[in-house]
């Protein structure tokens, strides 16, 4: 083995590792990391795929991960909140958004009884699952590396979400 095999064949690997991130876009995450209910609002798999787009019900009702720095409300910077996309609940301040570099809207908390939490396995390694209280919709995942004064990072898919301007 010469030092170009070497480079070349290190060189494939990381190309087909990326190549295998892209193409994963939204695929669904296994069931266990859905949320389970009961949830106030609660519809059939019918009723979400038709209020939904089918990303959003990737998202929402599979636990799919969009493609980071894909979503407008990256650059969102006007006052107001971040909702569920699924049933309109307030999820984040729009205050409490950062640039967390990581390609999904980031926040350092959520709003009051807003958001709940569950254990996901999906990468063989526990992660905390964020998803909205009310409808159970997947948010994405919170992690402990994020700013003061929690020191959290609501790592949360656009798609997930829908923002609300306040009111002049």
């Amino acid at each position: 083995m010469n030092r170009r095999t070497v480079l070349f064949g290190g060189t494939a690997l990381v190309a087909l590792g990326a190549a295998a991130f892209a193409m994963r876009g939204m695929q669904p995450a296994t069931a266990a990391t859905v949320a389970e209910g009961p949830f106030e609002i609660e519809m059939t798999e019918a009723e979400w795929r038709a209020k939904l787009t089918s990303e959003q019900f990737a998202v929402l009702r599979t636990a799919a991960t969009e493609r980071p720095w894909t979503s407008p409300l990256l650059e969102e910077k006007r006052a107001g909140t971040f909702d569920c996309a699924g049933c309109a609940l307030p999820l984040f301040d729009a205050a409490t958004k950062y640039e967390s570099n990581t390609g999904w809207p980031s926040f350092w908390q959520p709003l009051d009884n807003a958001v709940a939490t569950t254990v996901d396995y999906e990468i063989g390694v526990a992660r905390t699952e964020v998803h909205c209280r009310r409808c159970g919709g997947h948010q994405g995942h919170v992690f402990e590396d994020g700013p003061e004064p929690t020191g959290l990072r609501y790592c949360i898919n656009g798609l997930a979400l829908t923002f609300t301007p306040k009111a002049a």
